[in-house]
């Protein structure tokens, strides 16, 4: 089976400052995968590798088995941690806009989202909650019809009603033949939806497991699992 996503050695470093060190792992389809660490451990620079928004120094990345370009960009759906629309929008604007911009964008898909989101179209981007953004951006990352998701702490800074929302929306409308990574470190709220886990720290993988695994081997959550990684 071709892994969706396949890190091997990844390195990176800015201004002399590591923030992937050797880095190598393997997502397989059908995985909603917590990428889990704190501020500054390399999350996002992971992602963003992924993605094909920025190279490696060294090692390989692939997506389906293709080495990183713009072919596997077009397979990649990614929702970083700031909002990609535009102040002028409004949600249909955005819609208008991805469609547009994005071959593999199913409207329909994301007109149901807008309705679950209770998000309505005619508002303007620039009038939502954090929380009602966040779902947005959602909606318009997982309307791709794209074989790699990635979502860079897509819960942060959102009310427990709006995560939950949050949660729901990823595990009932990402297609089962790709595979989802969530970057975050609220642990406690979202590990619900995770069949596997990757703890990062300093830029260093220090666990990859599936979550069944730790619960079996160790007792504990993933929650409690993370907090005795990272405080050590």
């Amino acid at each position: 089976m071709v892994s969706i996503l396949e890190l091997s050695g990844i390195s990176k470093s800015y201004s002399g400052k590591v923030a992937l060190n050797n880095v190598s792992l393997k997502i397989a389809p059908g995985k909603i995968v917590g990428l889990l660490g704190s501020n500054g451990s390399g999350k996002t620079t992971l992602m963003k590798i992924a993605a094909g928004l920025i190279a490696a120094a060294s090692g390989e990345a692939k997506v389906v088995g293709q080495l990183i370009n713009k072919e596997t960009r077009a397979i990649t759906s990614f929702m970083p941690d700031r909002p990609l629309t535009e102040s002028w929008m409004r949600v249909e604007d955005a819609i208008h806009f991805y469609t547009d911009f994005y071959a593999d964008f199913d409207r329909t898909k994301a007109h149901e989202m807008l309705a679950f989101m209770k998000l309505n179209k005619r508002d303007r981007v620039t009038s939502l909650s954090k929380g009602m953004n966040e779902r947005l951006q959602l909606t318009l990352t997982l309307s791709r019809n794209a074989k790699l998701y990635l979502l860079d702490e897509p819960i942060g800074g959102v009310d427990p009603v709006a995560r939950a929302k949050i949660l729901d929306a990823i595990v009932s409308y990402y297609n089962e033949e790709s595979s989802i990574v969530v970057s975050t470190h609220l642990v406690r709220d979202i590990e619900r939806i995770f069949d596997e886990v990757i703890f990062i720290r300093n830029g260093e993988i220090v666990l990859q497991d599936e979550v069944e695994n730790i619960r079996v081997s160790s007792g504990k959550s993933v929650d409690e699992m993370f907090k005795e990684v990272f405080a050590e």
